[in-house]
């Protein structure tokens, strides 16, 4: 008897467990039908004027109209992305804050930093927006090559001497710069901005000398003549640009290309990364979005949270030989 009893009370807590399971998952797909209800933020870490700024601001103008709700873009720049990081880390997973970044803080900090103060392998995968090349751009007033092999000549024989402006330390444009260094074999003095923005001002200027940055927004200061485009880091030729040779064509197997890709807090549903999602693929194929992303030297990218979630893994991968190779450390 006592046998029974016991299994009748073991049937109804699971009983119980199951019905809980199942309203909560109706909880879930209720808020994801819902979903936005409300304004919601990208968080963006770095400053304003950038590609990494640029891109999402495009497709949160083109989710707020399908959604119907104010999309805001929030930037809080410094320690290599990692301070806007940390603010989406520790969000609410409800889809109302986002991350918005090229690989510093999603696949590249983990490796480079002592310590963070949230765990990037964390964060949930949305969706790649797009990839631009990068590019060795120079100030033709200070640097007079005009290939890459009269720039590792000009470098060689002036060992430390090229002021090379990066993003900031740990970023795309550093981590390329570095990999430039080891297969080059050269030596360029690293200068850490807070971003693209005011590293291509002061490239500009003449303050500083080179930078490998992306064409996202540096191409603008090309063809202005302001700035002398040497070669591009993709693996080949770019179409919109036939005649600028890759870096690769010196230094074979030489290949940097910058992504921007949006993630969620850790543990956001599934129901909501699929919706925030389906509405960035849609985008993506709209043809004002590739108008927009083709002034930024932008490929859609695309895909699925699955896909986005192996890419990161592939890149962690990546650019972790290319940090251990050059020994680079930050605290």
């Amino acid at each position: 008897m006592r046998y029974y009893f016991l299994r009748s009370i073991e049937c109804s807590m699971a009983a119980v467990l199951v019905v809980g399971a199942t309203l909560t998952l109706s909880a879930v797909e209720a808020r994801a039908q819902d979903y936005p209800n409300r304004v919601v933020r990208i968080i963006v870490p770095y400053p304003a004027g950038g590609t990494a700024d640029a891109m999402p601001r495009i497709l949160g103008d083109w989710l707020s109209r399908k959604w119907g709700q104010s999309i805001i873009i929030d930037n809080r720049s410094g320690a290599g992305g990692n301070i806007g990081a940390e603010v989406v880390a520790k969000s609410d997973p409800d889809g109302y804050t986002l991350l918005a970044s090229p690989p510093g803080p999603l696949v590249v900090n983990q490796n480079l930093y002592k310590h963070l103060d949230f765990d990037p392998l964390q964060f949930v995968p949305i969706v790649v927006m797009g990839h631009v090349p990068n590019a060795l751009v120079v100030n033709p007033d200070k640097i007079k090559a005009n290939t890459v092999k009269d720039f590792i000549a000009y470098a060689k024989a002036n060992p430390g001497k090229i002021t090379d402006a990066t993003q900031g330390n740990g970023t795309t444009s550093h981590l390329t710069s570095e990999l430039f260094q080891l297969m080059a074999k050269v030596k360029l003095q690293n200068v850490p901005y807070r971003g693209s923005a005011p590293a291509l001002n002061d490239l500009v200027a003449g303050n500083v000398d080179c930078m490998f940055d992306n064409l996202g927004v540096s191409m603008q200061f090309v063809k202005a003549g302001k700035l002398k485009l040497i070669a591009v880091a993709s693996p080949e030729r770019i179409k919109s640009l036939p005649s600028v040779p890759t870096i690769a064509e010196t230094l074979p197997g030489f290949a940097s290309v910058t992504w921007f890709a949006l993630a969620a807090p850790p543990k956001t549903p599934a129901a909501i990364v699929d919706k925030i999602n389906a509405g960035v693929n849609e985008a993506l194929h709209d043809p004002n979005v590739i108008k927009r992303f083709a002034g930024l030297s932008a490929e859609p990218a695309g895909g699925t949270p699955q896909a986005t979630a192996a890419y990161f893994q592939d890149e962690v991968v990546r650019w972790k030989k290319v940090i251990v190779s050059a020994h680079i450390t930050l605290d």
